[in-house]
């Protein structure tokens, strides 16, 4: 039972995240490239993988559990309390729905290889750059334009073509995507349990609201595991002990560390605008499902900035607030804080984003935080300008709609939904497509309002 790609695939991907892990991995991937499609012999190398100590002169602690996270994390940054009428909260829930929703449908149709991996010894940057340049559409001011002229002269260059319905000559709805699930699904679970949800009514939501064609990477192998030792026809939650949930996470997962969780939190942090702990609570009660270290700290660090963004003006301490959410020693940490270097030290977008490839590349292109790196450089060089942010965030490459979705979400909740462009709004007629019972079709504003009152119920019941 592979799951997301075959057991080959699965064992050879788990070479790259042990290493990555701290683990002395030297041999291992000729081992597994010999082992072929032997199950008996990948199975072997598999367990001997998992089994690998984490070396004694790794730099890194990380740990996955909220407590010991927490006593891992710096001095918190203060959080602002504005007195915001009702009327001027609504506006910041539009503006985070609208705003996300907006970022991922730019970010869409580049969710491509070219943009992605790179391709003809070009980052996904420079490639990027390249389909707006051959679209007359240079620098971005609008959404991706389906077809380029730069394609002549790169053949390897192409779009998601299966996204048209959010391409510039195409869109009239936000339609439907992971980004999108995900912030639907947060709201749906604070709205049926407020805070007081685990694991368990993770996997829950997950099988009653997900199909599994619409689940990826470390979620794919989450919702198998999950599957596998829990009943249609029996309530077993007593029974779903710490050691299963940490098998659910980590068997044949060597994705644990990639972006998924990342993009899961914000229906959870619009919940707990203004108060970033709680966030990233609420991040780490979700992501721990199917994610252990770095994967649960990028959605604990969103979750705290998106929440953050509700109260507070300023970009780089809201960066600033997410970093306080997770370990200071993280391999996390470290790269947020080489990417506010970089963007503390750039002019230039186009100089920017590839600054950030160059530094950052050597991550799969939906790690956690490669993509959680260009998200926080982004949002530091748009100095709260909307367009400059997305824009930025999609231009870097790698996994374009999550970090257009991340960043538009984060600026959406800081400016107001009345504040954004109504370029980039007015094109989604207020619609989004979910995919999802109960959200396919329904109003953005619709999204927003409910948001608004899980919100205000939040305030008054103490977190769990």
């Amino acid at each position: 039972m592979a799951g997301w790609d075959s057991l080959f695939a699965l064992v050879k991907e788990e070479v790259k995240q042990r290493g990555e892990e701290g683990c002395s991995v030297e041999g291992f991937a000729e081992r597994v490239q010999a082992a072929g499609e032997d199950e008996a012999e990948l199975m072997k190398l598999y367990r001997e993988l998992m089994a690998l100590p984490i070396a004694a002169d790794f730099p890194y602690s990380e740990p996955s559990e909220l407590e010991d996270i927490r006593a891992q994390r710096p001095a918190a940054v203060a959080v602002a309390s504005p007195a915001w009428t009702d009327a001027q909260w609504l506006d910041k829930f539009n503006g985070a729905w609208l705003g996300r929703a907006a970022g991922c449908a730019l970010g869409k149709p580049l969710e491509a290889g070219p943009f992605m991996n790179g391709s003809g010894g070009r980052s996904g940057a420079e490639n990027v750059k390249l389909w707006f340049e051959g679209a007359n559409a240079w620098p971005i001011q609008g959404y991706t334009p389906i077809e380029s002229e730069s394609v002549k002269q790169y053949p390897d260059l192409h779009i998601a073509m299966w996204c048209k319905d959010s391409t510039r000559e195409h869109i009239r709805f936000m339609e439907t995507d992971d980004d999108i699930r995900y912030t639907v699904l947060g709201l749906a679970m604070l709205e049926e349990r407020g805070t007081a949800f685990d694991s368990w009514d993770v996997g829950k939501m997950w099988h009653n609201r997900l199909s599994y064609g619409q689940v990826c990477t470390a979620e794919t192998q989450a919702y198998l595991n999950f599957a596998r030792i829990t009943s249609h026809m029996r309530y077993q939650k007593d029974k779903f002990t710490a050691e299963d949930k940490d098998w659910v996470r980590t068997y044949l997962n060597p994705y644990r560390e990639w972006i998924g969780a990342q993009i899961r939190v914000d229906g959870y942090a619009y919940g707990a605008a203004g108060n970033p702990d709680l966030a990233a609570e609420l991040a780490w009660k979700d992501s721990s499902f199917s994610h252990i270290k770095n994967g649960i700290y990028g959605a604990m660090f969103c979750a705290a900035m998106i929440a953050a963004a509700f109260v507070e003006t300023d970009v780089r301490r809201i960066v600033d607030i997410g970093l306080g959410v997770i370990p200071a020693n993280s391999r996390l940490a470290s790269d947020i804080k080489l990417a506010i270097e970089i963007a503390e030290s750039t002019n230039g977008q186009v100089e920017l984003t590839q600054r950030i490839w160059d530094a950052f590349c050597h991550y799969d292109a939906v790690h956690t935080n490669n993509n959680a790196a260009l998200c926080a450089a982004a949002l530091i060089y748009s100095g709260g300008d909307y367009e400059k942010g997305i824009t930025t965030a999609v231009l870097g490459g790698w996994d374009t709609d999550c970090n257009g979705a991340t960043v538009g979400s984060i600026l959406g909740a800081m400016l107001g939904g009345s504040a954004l462009p109504s370029s980039w709004t007015a094109p989604l007629n207020d619609q989004l497509y979910a995919a999802v019972n109960g959200f396919h079709p329904i109003a953005i504003s619709e999204c927003a309002r409910r948001s608004y009152e899980v919100f205000r119920k939040l305030q008054a019941v103490p977190a769990v």
